[in-house]
């Protein structure tokens, strides 16, 4: 058979099995939580187009993002894959780490079995792919397949973006909207900023959806709404301070509701208007979307379907644990990890020192945020709206049905002993399962693993291991985890030497009999960031100055990553408890850093009040937050 006859038989053999598959469209927000929608919370916003929808198809009561961030967020989405695993946990990539040997972008298998791939617009990968998309554009639309091929169609709307909620307080006061019916988290003060912040986000969700409802029409009008499945969900979790960017419901809850129309329903595990109970994750929805279109998911993806064949109505109930990480955000580091189990969920906080409130430009820029920070620093918020500003224990347990906002630590609570030792154990097994990359510091991800992080990952499984083992130790009484600690401190590994000294910061001045060993670590550990995390460690509990250690390693580090990190102990420490008076000085970096470097580190600077040239070149000017 001559090669021209064989490509165009090949192309008609393609065109008509795919003839019977579904076409599918994911209609996404942004910063979007359930508590918005008046599908989820009683003083959510009313949206009839979505509602209709949900109403003849399904709404899951529990979907989660398994970040609170959108690149982050992302990652997970399009590789059906753990974030930190892939090395891709850090928003605002300092780099692009590339898809792991076996596993392409979950649009590729698409693709490759003849479907059009169109997304409209948004991407904001940490990954790099290639040959995922026929069109990722502001132009993209299913329109531009060829005729009767199926199409999967991402349409991105950013009107819920937390930028909506960035405004003047002229813009405030001339503003109509109706805020005495608004309720806020127990952890917020109530004030006129907030409930206006919040009714402002719930216009908002009513702009949107009347945009879906164009949407939709046009899918209608196009003669395509009998052949394609409908996915809508938010991104992550937001806008409200303490949502977005942070690894409680109010960051990760999202809505999540799915119509089929009658030609595709047997792909459903549910009957239409149904809301289903059982817990499904970011990482769930590129298997779900290749089960839907008959196209095997790789073995290298971490997700399960929760649509199509093989799931079972009884199996997708069962489904009640879920898994979630929160790592650099902007300039701002932390290191947070999270399960959920049925009713309980379960936070390890493994840099208890830097506070949920720590500086991050982009949040102080809404109103809100800015104010709740203000009122703290006048002393007028309770308990629970101040811990926000404060250290946070090392481990949060809470129990969401009686306490939905989680202000309510259980952790000591003698009756939930059990349970939170469930969950520890169960977290500790998913990080280390992984293995979690986050347990680098970011600098020596960058140095080491960034090409291959996965395979870095399996190669120093017991490394990391031996990290997370040596970083719990900072869970158990200082008496008993003192040996262990001393010999961590001694350890060949900087990374044991360097968890050490943050388990001995999150034992605070229990931990003061090592005072001496820190100092010796502060003063001639030939690693830079151990010397910073012993410095660190001897100003929170008050024994030293850090600011000759500290002034040192920054004159001396190897780039901005580095740099930036170092800064963020200056900023947790000058803006907490502990003070920091030392002055830090902008001749001490290259100039190119002050000029092209990546915006992390030049936004600590500002907040420092660190004097520099700030003429950016079009290099430096500041993307969209996500």
């Amino acid at each position: 058979m001559k090669l021209p006859l064989l490509l165009s038989c090949l192309i008609l053999v393609a065109s008509a099995g795919a003839a019977e598959r579904p076409n599918i469209l994911w209609v996404v927000s942004e910063d979007n939580a359930a508590s918005y929608l008046r599908l989820y919370a009683a003083d959510g916003a009313e949206m009839p187009n979505l509602e209709r929808l949900a109403a003849d198809g399904l709404v899951f009561a529990h979907a989660f993002a398994n970040s609170p961030v959108c690149s982050t967020s992302r990652s997970t989405i399009i590789s059906g894959s753990y974030a930190p695993r892939l090395g891709a946990m850090d928003h605002r990539r300092s780099k692009h780490a590339p898809m792991p040997p076996g596993l392409r972008m979950f649009p590729w298998y698409l693709r490759q079995a003849g479907y059009y791939t169109s997304n409209n617009v948004k991407t904001d990968y940490n990954l790099r792919d290639t040959d995922m998309w026929d069109d990722s554009s502001a132009k993209a639309t299913w329109r531009n397949r060829r005729p009767g091929q199926p199409f999967f169609h991402v349409q991105n709307f950013t009107t819920t973006h937390e930028s909506s909620v960035h405004f003047t307080p002229e813009e405030q006061e001339a503003d109509a909207l109706d805020t005495t019916g608004i309720r806020l988290a127990p952890y917020q003060p109530d004030t006129p900023v907030f409930r206006y912040t919040k009714a402002r986000y719930l216009a908002r969700q009513r702009l949107l959806d009347r945009q879906i409802g164009e949407l939709l029409a046009q899918l209608a009008a196009d003669g395509l709404a009998e052949d394609t499945i409908v996915f809508y969900y938010g991104d992550h979790g937001g806008v409200m301070p303490r949502s977005k960017g942070y690894i409680y419901e109010s960051g990760l809850h999202v809505p999540l509701v799915v119509h089929a129309p009658a030609k595709w329903r047997h792909l459903l595990p549910a009957a239409p208007g149904s809301r289903l109970p059982g817990f499904v994750g970011f990482i769930d929805l590129a298997p779900t979307v290749l089960n839907l279109a008959g196209v095997a998911v790789p073995a290298a993806m971490d997700g399960r379907p929760f649509l199509g064949p093989g799931v079972t109505a009884d199996a997708l109930a069962a489904r009640d644990e879920h898994y979630s990480a929160a790592d650099r955000f902007d300039e701002k580091y932390d290191l947070v990890r999270a399960v959920r189990k049925g009713k309980f969920k379960y936070l390890r906080n493994y840099q208890p020192f830097n506070p949920d409130g720590l500086h991050n430009a982009y949040r102080y820029r809404q109103p809100a945020y800015a104010e709740w920070r203000a009122l703290y620093r006048a002393g007028r918020l309770d308990a629970a709206q101040r811990a926000f500003f404060e250290p946070r224990p090392p481990e949060q347990l809470f129990d969401l049905e009686a306490d939905p906002h989680e202000v309510n630590n259980l952790a000591a609570d003698p009756a939930c002993a059990e349970v939170l030792a469930d969950l520890r154990g169960r977290l500790a097994a998913w990080v280390k399962g992984m293995p979690d990359l986050g347990f680098y510091p970011e600098n020596i991800l960058l140095r080491e693993a960034i090409d291959d992080p996965v395979g870095h990952g399996c190669a120093h499984r017991e490394q990391m291991a031996r990290l997370v083992d040596t970083a719990d130790l900072g869970l158990r009484p200082f008496a008993e985890a003192r040996p262990q600690l001393e010999r961590a401190l001694a350890a060949a590994d900087p990374w044991e030497r360097y968890w050490a000294l943050i388990a001995c910061s999150t034992h605070g001045r229990a931990a003061a009999e090592l005072a001496p060993v820190a100092r010796r670590l502060a003063a001639g550990d030939p690693e830079r960031l151990v010397r910073v995390r012993a410095a660190e460690f001897l100003a929170l509990i008050g024994a030293d100055d850090p600011h000759p250690v500290i002034a040192r390693a920054l004159r001396e580090a190897a780039d901005p990553v580095e740099a930036n990190l170092i800064l963020n102990t200056v900023v947790m420490l000058r803006d907490g408890p502990a003070g920091y008076a030392g002055e830090i000085r902008a001749d001490w970096f290259p100039a190119e850093w002050l000029t092209t470097a990546r915006n992390q580190f030049l936004l600590r600077l500002e907040h420092l009040g660190v004097a520099f040239d700030r003429s950016a070149p079009e290099s430096r000017r500041r993307r969209e937050d996500d």
